[in-house]
């Protein structure tokens, strides 16, 4: 189907202005332009209860954390999230828009973890950070008003992909016992050769060069690929993770290889929800103040938390 109109405006907008790919850029320069971006097509900011910037020690030095609360008395549930930008972009701000809205739209309580970004850090500083995130929250749990035995871990693109390895990290290591997964378009195989990658190859547009620049950039040998912490499509074993809500997009290099990880949820006897939004491109979840779409899949992924917790209370 043809792009969305919003979105078609926003692609018009920047043909006329000439932006160049994040991949052609120097490091620096990319970051500042991918943190722009999305701050210009968030939206503003909503306000919740209490912001509290942290710090927490993690496996290669301390780490900045960010906790999100509403204004409701808790205990609350706890979603942990991890920011997107190819493990090499991104930061706390990056995700800010994102934490604030599911905060307010599920009545949570949210640590976003800033993780260690490549190519200065390549793999497993990520999802190693991300783990040790997750064994924070639960244990500081109670200090900022959140239920320790009500948590989970969602995170768009690199930071869908760390949500998909920290569930597959909980697993084996016997816990925190995780409720949930929301995977927003995540990268799920370093050697994903699909439809949706080959097709997608717009430089206006997230695409497969860009795929490639960060695994380049996150991957310290290209063995390191077939890691299921780096690639979850490839775990031998999908069975006993959390539920998952997948979100994924029509005009998405990665569109194919997220819905092939749903479908191997779900054969594994995981219950999952999966939705391709139509019309849209990768990185629409954060631009929910320029596409209704991204509000639309906000909203899905806060009705879809909000269920699990209270699915979980239900159970006791």
């Amino acid at each position: 189907m043809p792009f969305d109109p919003q979105l078609q405006e926003l692609y018009d907008r920047r043909a006329a202005q000439g932006v160049r790919p994040l991949y052609t850029m120097t490091l620096d320069e990319a970051r500042a332009a991918d943190l722009a971006a999305i701050q210009a097509d968030s939206g503003t900011p909503e306000p919740v209860g209490s912001v509290v910037d942290e710090s927490m020690p993690g496996p290669g030095g301390p780490l900045p954390v960010r906790i999100y609360r509403p204004d409701v008395k808790g205990p609350l549930p706890v979603l942990v999230y991890f920011f997107g930008g190819g493990w090499t972009l991104g930061s706390l701000e990056t995700g800010d828009a994102i934490c604030r809205s599911l905060t307010n739209a599920v009545g949570c309580v949210t640590v976003a973890v800033g993780y260690r970004l490549a190519p200065e850090n390549k793999f497993p500083a990520a999802p190693d950070d991300c783990f040790a995130g997750v064994r924070w929250a639960v244990e500081h749990a109670g200090r900022f008003g959140g239920d320790s035995t009500s948590v989970a871990v969602g995170g768009d693109s690199a930071g869908g992909n760390l949500a998909a390895a920290v569930t597959l990290m909980a697993r084996e290591s016997g816990g925190p016992d995780l409720l949930a997964q929301v995977l927003v378009y995540p990268n799920t195989d370093h050697l994903a050769d699909t439809p949706s990658l080959r097709d997608n190859t717009d430089p206006l547009l997230f695409n497969a060069k860009s795929v490639q620049w960060y695994w380049d950039n996150y991957l310290a040998s290209p063995e390191d690929g077939g890691n299921p912490l780096v690639s979850p499509l490839r775990a031998h074993d999908h069975s006993g993770l959390p539920p998952a809500l997948v979100i994924t997009a029509e005009y998405d290099p990665l569109r194919d290889e997220g819905e092939q990880y749903a479908e191997l949820l779900r054969a594994a006897g995981v219950p999952v929800e999966s939705t391709r939004y139509q019309g849209v491109a990768h990185g629409f979840f954060a631009m929910a103040g320029s596409l209704d779409a991204g509000r639309r899949a906000v909203d899905q992924a806060a009705g879809y938390l909000r269920a699990a917790f209270a699915d979980a209370a239900t159970r006791g």
